[in-house]
Protein backbone atom coordinates (compact mmCIF):
# COMPACT_ATOMS: atom_id res chain seq x y z
CA UNK A 1 0.00 0.00 0.00
CA UNK A 2 1.01 3.60 -0.55
CA UNK A 3 1.30 6.01 2.36
CA UNK A 4 -1.50 8.55 2.61
CA UNK A 5 -3.15 11.31 4.61
CA UNK A 6 -6.94 11.16 4.79
CA UNK A 7 -9.34 13.86 5.94
CA UNK A 8 -13.06 14.25 5.33
CA UNK A 9 -15.16 16.38 7.69
CA UNK A 10 -18.49 16.34 5.79
CA UNK A 11 -21.64 15.76 7.85
CA UNK A 12 -23.73 13.43 5.69
CA UNK A 13 -27.47 13.09 6.15
CA UNK A 14 -28.60 10.20 3.95
CA UNK A 15 -31.98 8.70 3.20
CA UNK A 16 -35.39 9.08 1.62
CA UNK A 17 -37.26 12.06 3.03
CA UNK A 18 -34.23 13.62 4.75
CA UNK A 19 -34.59 16.83 2.74
CA UNK A 20 -37.15 17.79 5.39
CA UNK A 21 -34.23 18.58 7.70
CA UNK A 22 -32.86 21.28 5.40
CA UNK A 23 -34.16 24.33 7.23
CA UNK A 24 -32.94 23.17 10.62
CA UNK A 25 -29.50 22.17 9.35
CA UNK A 26 -29.03 25.32 7.27
CA UNK A 27 -30.06 27.51 10.19
CA UNK A 28 -27.25 26.08 12.29
CA UNK A 29 -24.72 27.42 9.78
CA UNK A 30 -26.04 30.71 8.40
CA UNK A 31 -28.96 33.09 8.12
CA UNK A 32 -28.51 34.64 4.69
CA UNK A 33 -28.27 32.00 2.02
CA UNK A 34 -27.24 32.03 -1.62
CA UNK A 35 -29.13 29.25 -3.36
CA UNK A 36 -27.09 28.05 -6.37
CA UNK A 37 -28.55 25.97 -9.19
CA UNK A 38 -29.04 25.88 -12.96
CA UNK A 39 -30.13 28.45 -15.51
CA UNK A 40 -32.69 25.93 -16.74
CA UNK A 41 -34.77 24.95 -13.71
CA UNK A 42 -37.60 23.17 -15.49
CA UNK A 43 -37.06 19.76 -13.92
CA UNK A 44 -36.13 21.23 -10.53
CA UNK A 45 -38.88 23.85 -10.28
CA UNK A 46 -40.99 21.90 -7.79
CA UNK A 47 -37.97 21.00 -5.70
CA UNK A 48 -36.86 24.63 -5.54
CA UNK A 49 -40.27 25.69 -4.29
CA UNK A 50 -40.05 23.06 -1.57
CA UNK A 51 -36.52 24.15 -0.63
CA UNK A 52 -37.66 27.75 -0.37
CA UNK A 53 -40.48 26.77 1.98
CA UNK A 54 -38.16 24.75 4.19
CA UNK A 55 -35.69 27.62 4.47
CA UNK A 56 -38.27 30.36 4.92
CA UNK A 57 -39.98 28.34 7.65
CA UNK A 58 -36.80 28.82 9.71
CA UNK A 59 -36.71 32.54 8.97
CA UNK A 60 -33.74 32.28 6.61
CA UNK A 61 -33.19 34.84 3.85
CA UNK A 62 -32.66 33.48 0.32
CA UNK A 63 -30.57 35.05 -2.43
CA UNK A 64 -31.08 33.02 -5.64
CA UNK A 65 -28.27 32.48 -8.12
CA UNK A 66 -29.70 30.27 -10.82
CA UNK A 67 -26.91 30.71 -13.35
CA UNK A 68 -24.91 27.47 -13.29
CA UNK A 69 -24.41 25.77 -16.64
CA UNK A 70 -23.07 22.30 -17.43
CA UNK A 71 -19.32 22.41 -16.81
CA UNK A 72 -19.61 25.69 -14.87
CA UNK A 73 -17.69 28.57 -16.38
CA UNK A 74 -15.27 30.80 -14.53
CA UNK A 75 -17.19 33.94 -15.58
CA UNK A 76 -20.30 32.52 -13.93
CA UNK A 77 -18.31 31.86 -10.76
CA UNK A 78 -17.10 35.46 -10.76
CA UNK A 79 -20.67 36.72 -11.03
CA UNK A 80 -21.81 34.46 -8.20
CA UNK A 81 -18.93 35.47 -5.93
CA UNK A 82 -19.63 39.16 -6.57
CA UNK A 83 -23.30 38.65 -5.71
CA UNK A 84 -22.46 36.88 -2.45
CA UNK A 85 -20.02 39.60 -1.45
CA UNK A 86 -22.53 42.33 -2.22
CA UNK A 87 -25.33 40.62 -0.33
CA UNK A 88 -23.07 39.54 2.57
CA UNK A 89 -24.16 35.93 2.28
CA UNK A 90 -23.02 33.58 5.07
CA UNK A 91 -24.02 30.18 3.61
CA UNK A 92 -24.15 28.80 0.07
CA UNK A 93 -26.41 25.88 -0.84
CA UNK A 94 -25.81 23.96 -4.05
CA UNK A 95 -28.77 22.09 -5.54
CA UNK A 96 -28.42 19.78 -8.54
CA UNK A 97 -25.79 17.57 -10.09
CA UNK A 98 -22.04 18.02 -10.13
CA UNK A 99 -22.09 21.27 -12.10
CA UNK A 100 -24.39 23.04 -9.63
CA UNK A 101 -22.49 21.76 -6.61
CA UNK A 102 -19.10 22.57 -8.15
CA UNK A 103 -20.34 26.07 -8.94
CA UNK A 104 -21.49 26.49 -5.33
CA UNK A 105 -18.08 25.40 -4.02
CA UNK A 106 -16.16 27.65 -6.40
CA UNK A 107 -18.36 30.64 -5.57
CA UNK A 108 -17.86 29.97 -1.87
CA UNK A 109 -14.09 30.04 -2.40
CA UNK A 110 -14.28 32.98 -4.78
CA UNK A 111 -15.87 35.21 -2.15
CA UNK A 112 -12.70 34.90 -0.04
CA UNK A 113 -10.12 34.71 -2.84
CA UNK A 114 -7.75 37.52 -3.78
CA UNK A 115 -6.94 37.98 -7.45
CA UNK A 116 -8.12 36.28 -10.64
CA UNK A 117 -10.34 33.33 -9.74
CA UNK A 118 -8.90 31.24 -12.59
CA UNK A 119 -5.66 31.19 -10.60
CA UNK A 120 -7.38 28.69 -8.29
CA UNK A 121 -7.52 26.16 -11.12
CA UNK A 122 -4.87 23.49 -11.75
CA UNK A 123 -4.95 24.12 -15.48
CA UNK A 124 -1.37 22.97 -16.12
CA UNK A 125 0.17 19.75 -14.84
CA UNK A 126 3.69 20.27 -16.22
CA UNK A 127 4.41 23.31 -14.06
CA UNK A 128 1.91 23.87 -11.25
CA UNK A 129 0.98 27.52 -11.16
CA UNK A 130 -2.34 27.30 -9.35
CA UNK A 131 -2.78 29.05 -6.02
CA UNK A 132 -5.47 26.92 -4.36
CA UNK A 133 -8.10 28.50 -2.13
CA UNK A 134 -7.53 28.27 1.61
CA UNK A 135 -10.75 29.91 2.78
CA UNK A 136 -14.37 29.67 1.67
CA UNK A 137 -17.87 30.39 2.86
CA UNK A 138 -19.58 27.32 4.34
CA UNK A 139 -21.60 25.23 1.91
CA UNK A 140 -24.47 22.77 2.12
CA UNK A 141 -25.09 20.37 -0.78
CA UNK A 142 -28.29 18.79 -2.04
CA UNK A 143 -27.39 16.39 -4.89
CA UNK A 144 -30.10 15.44 -7.37
CA UNK A 145 -27.90 13.22 -9.56
CA UNK A 146 -25.89 10.17 -8.40
CA UNK A 147 -22.66 10.82 -10.26
CA UNK A 148 -19.92 13.25 -9.34
CA UNK A 149 -19.77 12.81 -5.57
CA UNK A 150 -19.14 16.54 -5.18
CA UNK A 151 -21.34 16.43 -2.09
CA UNK A 152 -18.58 14.73 -0.09
CA UNK A 153 -15.23 15.84 -1.49
CA UNK A 154 -12.95 18.87 -1.66
CA UNK A 155 -12.86 19.26 -5.43
CA UNK A 156 -14.67 21.25 -8.11
CA UNK A 157 -14.24 21.29 -11.88
CA UNK A 158 -14.44 24.56 -13.81
CA UNK A 159 -14.29 25.63 -17.46
CA UNK A 160 -12.68 28.64 -19.07
CA UNK A 161 -14.49 29.25 -22.34
CA UNK A 162 -11.97 31.86 -23.50
CA UNK A 163 -9.03 29.47 -23.08
CA UNK A 164 -11.01 26.39 -24.08
CA UNK A 165 -9.91 24.58 -20.90
CA UNK A 166 -11.49 22.53 -18.15
CA UNK A 167 -9.71 21.51 -14.96
CA UNK A 168 -9.85 21.24 -11.17
CA UNK A 169 -9.69 23.27 -8.04
CA UNK A 170 -9.27 21.56 -4.71
CA UNK A 171 -8.56 22.39 -1.11
CA UNK A 172 -9.85 21.44 2.31
CA UNK A 173 -11.89 24.63 2.50
CA UNK A 174 -14.11 23.22 -0.29
CA UNK A 175 -15.49 20.35 1.79
CA UNK A 176 -19.21 20.98 2.38
CA UNK A 177 -20.26 21.43 5.99
CA UNK A 178 -23.38 19.33 5.43
CA UNK A 179 -24.73 17.22 2.57
CA UNK A 180 -28.32 16.09 2.53
CA UNK A 181 -28.38 13.07 0.23
CA UNK A 182 -32.02 12.21 -0.36
CA UNK A 183 -32.46 9.55 -3.08
CA UNK A 184 -36.10 10.58 -3.54
CA UNK A 185 -34.74 13.59 -5.40
CA UNK A 186 -33.42 11.33 -8.16
CA UNK A 187 -36.71 9.55 -8.91
CA UNK A 188 -37.56 11.78 -11.88
CA UNK A 189 -34.17 11.60 -13.58
CA UNK A 190 -34.46 10.70 -17.28
CA UNK A 191 -32.99 7.37 -18.38
CA UNK A 192 -30.06 8.88 -20.30
CA UNK A 193 -28.96 11.04 -17.37
CA UNK A 194 -29.29 8.05 -15.06
CA UNK A 195 -27.10 5.93 -17.35
CA UNK A 196 -24.47 8.64 -17.81
CA UNK A 197 -24.38 9.10 -14.04
CA UNK A 198 -23.78 5.38 -13.59
CA UNK A 199 -20.87 5.49 -16.03
CA UNK A 200 -19.42 8.48 -14.19
CA UNK A 201 -19.63 6.70 -10.83
CA UNK A 202 -17.92 3.61 -12.20
CA UNK A 203 -15.17 5.71 -13.76
CA UNK A 204 -14.25 7.26 -10.42
CA UNK A 205 -13.16 3.91 -9.03
CA UNK A 206 -12.24 2.13 -12.28
CA UNK A 207 -9.47 4.63 -13.05
CA UNK A 208 -7.83 4.03 -9.67
CA UNK A 209 -8.48 0.29 -9.86
CA UNK A 210 -6.71 -0.12 -13.19
CA UNK A 211 -3.98 2.51 -12.78
CA UNK A 212 -3.20 2.62 -9.08
CA UNK A 213 -1.11 0.59 -6.67
CA UNK A 214 -1.74 -3.16 -7.08
CA UNK A 215 -0.90 -3.97 -3.46
CA UNK A 216 -4.05 -2.30 -2.06
CA UNK A 217 -6.38 -5.13 -1.13
CA UNK A 218 -9.03 -3.21 0.82
CA UNK A 219 -9.18 -0.42 -1.75
CA UNK A 220 -9.62 -2.91 -4.58
CA UNK A 221 -12.40 -4.80 -2.83
CA UNK A 222 -14.08 -1.48 -2.08
CA UNK A 223 -13.73 -0.37 -5.71
CA UNK A 224 -15.13 -3.67 -6.93
CA UNK A 225 -18.05 -3.28 -4.54
CA UNK A 226 -18.87 0.18 -5.87
CA UNK A 227 -18.74 -1.02 -9.49
CA UNK A 228 -20.87 -4.07 -8.79
CA UNK A 229 -23.41 -2.00 -6.84
CA UNK A 230 -23.85 0.32 -9.81
CA UNK A 231 -24.06 -2.52 -12.31
CA UNK A 232 -26.55 -4.45 -10.19
CA UNK A 233 -28.86 -1.48 -9.70
CA UNK A 234 -28.79 0.76 -12.77
CA UNK A 235 -30.74 -1.76 -14.84
CA UNK A 236 -33.39 -1.95 -12.12
CA UNK A 237 -33.77 1.82 -12.20
CA UNK A 238 -33.96 1.96 -16.00
CA UNK A 239 -36.69 -0.69 -15.91
CA UNK A 240 -38.53 0.96 -13.01
CA UNK A 241 -37.55 4.61 -12.51
CA UNK A 242 -39.44 4.77 -9.20
CA UNK A 243 -37.48 1.92 -7.62
CA UNK A 244 -36.37 3.86 -4.56
CA UNK A 245 -34.22 1.06 -3.18
CA UNK A 246 -32.13 0.84 -6.36
CA UNK A 247 -31.99 4.65 -6.60
CA UNK A 248 -30.66 4.72 -3.03
CA UNK A 249 -27.90 2.23 -3.83
CA UNK A 250 -26.83 4.28 -6.87
CA UNK A 251 -26.81 7.50 -4.86
CA UNK A 252 -24.67 6.15 -2.04
CA UNK A 253 -22.32 4.39 -4.47
CA UNK A 254 -21.75 7.69 -6.28
CA UNK A 255 -20.91 9.47 -3.04
CA UNK A 256 -18.57 6.73 -1.82
CA UNK A 257 -16.80 6.40 -5.18
CA UNK A 258 -15.05 9.76 -4.88
CA UNK A 259 -15.05 10.78 -1.21
CA UNK A 260 -11.57 9.32 -0.76
CA UNK A 261 -12.43 5.93 0.73
CA UNK A 262 -11.76 4.10 -2.53
CA UNK A 263 -8.47 5.78 -3.35
CA UNK A 264 -6.27 6.79 -0.40
CA UNK A 265 -2.70 7.06 -1.65
CA UNK A 266 -3.72 6.91 -5.33
CA UNK A 267 -4.82 9.66 -7.71
CA UNK A 268 -4.83 8.35 -11.26
CA UNK A 269 -7.38 9.85 -13.66
CA UNK A 270 -6.03 9.64 -17.24
CA UNK A 271 -9.43 8.81 -18.73
CA UNK A 272 -10.92 11.89 -17.08
CA UNK A 273 -8.14 14.06 -18.51
CA UNK A 274 -9.04 13.00 -22.03
CA UNK A 275 -12.75 13.18 -21.25
CA UNK A 276 -12.46 16.78 -20.09
CA UNK A 277 -11.07 17.76 -23.47
CA UNK A 278 -13.91 15.94 -25.25
CA UNK A 279 -16.39 17.87 -23.12
CA UNK A 280 -14.72 21.22 -23.70
CA UNK A 281 -14.07 20.88 -27.43
CA UNK A 282 -17.11 18.85 -28.49
CA UNK A 283 -19.74 19.44 -25.77
CA UNK A 284 -19.98 15.75 -24.94
CA UNK A 285 -21.70 15.23 -21.56
CA UNK A 286 -19.18 14.33 -18.88
CA UNK A 287 -20.55 10.85 -18.19
CA UNK A 288 -20.77 10.09 -21.90
CA UNK A 289 -17.14 11.13 -22.44
CA UNK A 290 -16.16 8.55 -19.83
CA UNK A 291 -18.38 5.80 -21.20
CA UNK A 292 -16.46 6.27 -24.47
CA UNK A 293 -13.01 6.50 -22.93
CA UNK A 294 -13.20 3.63 -20.43
CA UNK A 295 -13.50 0.66 -22.83
CA UNK A 296 -11.12 2.28 -25.34
CA UNK A 297 -8.48 2.84 -22.66
CA UNK A 298 -8.95 -0.72 -21.42
CA UNK A 299 -8.65 -2.28 -24.86
CA UNK A 300 -5.42 -0.42 -25.56
CA UNK A 301 -3.81 -0.65 -22.10
CA UNK A 302 -4.79 -4.14 -20.94
CA UNK A 303 -1.51 -5.82 -21.93
CA UNK A 304 0.42 -3.43 -19.68
CA UNK A 305 -1.29 -4.45 -16.44
CA UNK A 306 -2.64 -7.94 -16.96
CA UNK A 307 -2.97 -8.82 -13.28
CA UNK A 308 -5.38 -5.97 -12.62
CA UNK A 309 -7.37 -6.45 -15.82
CA UNK A 310 -7.70 -10.16 -15.09
CA UNK A 311 -8.99 -9.35 -11.61
CA UNK A 312 -11.49 -6.90 -13.11
CA UNK A 313 -12.77 -9.54 -15.52
CA UNK A 314 -13.28 -12.15 -12.81
CA UNK A 315 -14.36 -10.08 -9.80
CA UNK A 316 -16.32 -7.29 -11.48
CA UNK A 317 -17.55 -8.69 -14.79
CA UNK A 318 -17.85 -12.18 -13.30
CA UNK A 319 -16.13 -13.96 -16.18
CA UNK A 320 -15.60 -17.67 -15.54
CA UNK A 321 -11.84 -18.23 -15.90
CA UNK A 322 -11.97 -22.04 -16.13
CA UNK A 323 -10.04 -23.52 -19.05
CA UNK A 324 -9.16 -20.08 -20.43
CA UNK A 325 -5.88 -18.26 -20.78
CA UNK A 326 -5.33 -15.03 -18.88
CA UNK A 327 -5.55 -13.09 -22.15
CA UNK A 328 -8.89 -14.70 -23.01
CA UNK A 329 -10.34 -13.84 -19.61
CA UNK A 330 -9.14 -10.24 -19.88
CA UNK A 331 -10.59 -9.88 -23.36
CA UNK A 332 -13.96 -11.31 -22.30
CA UNK A 333 -14.03 -8.91 -19.35
CA UNK A 334 -13.52 -5.86 -21.53
CA UNK A 335 -16.13 -7.04 -24.05
CA UNK A 336 -18.60 -7.68 -21.24
CA UNK A 337 -18.03 -4.22 -19.78
CA UNK A 338 -18.50 -2.53 -23.15
CA UNK A 339 -21.70 -4.54 -23.66
CA UNK A 340 -22.96 -3.39 -20.25
CA UNK A 341 -22.42 0.25 -21.24
CA UNK A 342 -24.26 -0.28 -24.51
CA UNK A 343 -27.14 -1.99 -22.71
CA UNK A 344 -27.72 0.94 -20.36
CA UNK A 345 -27.78 3.34 -23.32
CA UNK A 346 -24.57 5.36 -23.13
CA UNK A 347 -22.25 5.92 -26.11
CA UNK A 348 -19.12 3.80 -26.45
CA UNK A 349 -17.58 5.41 -29.54
CA UNK A 350 -16.46 8.84 -30.68
CA UNK A 351 -18.22 8.27 -33.96
CA UNK A 352 -21.55 8.10 -32.10
CA UNK A 353 -20.90 11.68 -30.90
CA UNK A 354 -20.09 12.99 -34.41
CA UNK A 355 -16.35 13.33 -33.84
CA UNK A 356 -14.27 12.89 -36.98
CA UNK A 357 -10.77 11.38 -37.33
CA UNK A 358 -9.54 14.84 -38.33
CA UNK A 359 -10.50 16.08 -34.86
CA UNK A 360 -8.11 13.76 -33.02
CA UNK A 361 -4.80 15.67 -33.28
CA UNK A 362 -6.33 18.77 -31.70
CA UNK A 363 -7.78 16.66 -28.88
CA UNK A 364 -4.37 15.14 -28.22
CA UNK A 365 -2.73 18.57 -28.19
CA UNK A 366 -5.20 19.85 -25.60
CA UNK A 367 -4.57 16.82 -23.40
CA UNK A 368 -0.84 17.49 -23.66
CA UNK A 369 -1.26 21.20 -22.89
CA UNK A 370 -3.42 20.76 -19.81
CA UNK A 371 -2.68 17.32 -18.37
CA UNK A 372 0.81 16.14 -19.31
CA UNK A 373 3.28 16.41 -16.44
CA UNK A 374 6.79 17.82 -16.27
CA UNK A 375 8.15 14.60 -17.78
CA UNK A 376 6.02 15.04 -20.88
CA UNK A 377 3.62 12.15 -20.18
CA UNK A 378 0.10 11.66 -18.86
CA UNK A 379 -0.02 10.54 -15.24
CA UNK A 380 -1.06 6.87 -15.40
CA UNK A 381 0.39 3.49 -14.51
CA UNK A 382 2.40 3.07 -16.65
CA UNK A 383 2.58 6.69 -17.89
CA UNK A 384 0.90 7.42 -21.23
CA UNK A 385 2.65 9.21 -24.08
CA UNK A 386 1.10 11.42 -26.73
CA UNK A 387 1.15 8.41 -29.06
CA UNK A 388 -0.71 6.37 -26.44
CA UNK A 389 -3.42 9.02 -26.16
CA UNK A 390 -3.81 9.09 -29.94
CA UNK A 391 -4.03 5.31 -30.10
CA UNK A 392 -6.67 5.23 -27.37
CA UNK A 393 -8.72 7.78 -29.30
CA UNK A 394 -8.36 5.70 -32.45
CA UNK A 395 -9.60 2.64 -30.57
CA UNK A 396 -12.56 4.74 -29.40
CA UNK A 397 -13.78 4.98 -32.98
Amino acid sequence: MNNFDYYNPVHVIFGAGELSRLGTEAGKIGKKICLVSYKELTCLHGLMQRIRRLLEKEGLEIIPFFEAEPNPEIETIKKGAALCKREQVDLIIGVGGGSAMDAAKAIAAGVCYEGDLWNMVYSRHDAIQAIPPVEALPTLMIPTLPATGSEMNNCAVLTNRTLGEKSYIWGNCLYPKVSIIDPELTLTLPAYQTACAAADTISHVLEIYLNGEEDSDLQHYFQEGVMRTVMDNVGKVLADPENLSARSHLQWAATCAINGWASPGDAWTPMHQIGHVLTTRHKIPHGASLSIMMPAWMEYMADRRKTQYYRFAVNVMQINPDHKSKNEVIREGIIAFKSFLKEIGVPVSLQAMNIEPADLPAIVQDVIKISFNEKGVLHANPPATANDVMRVLEVAF
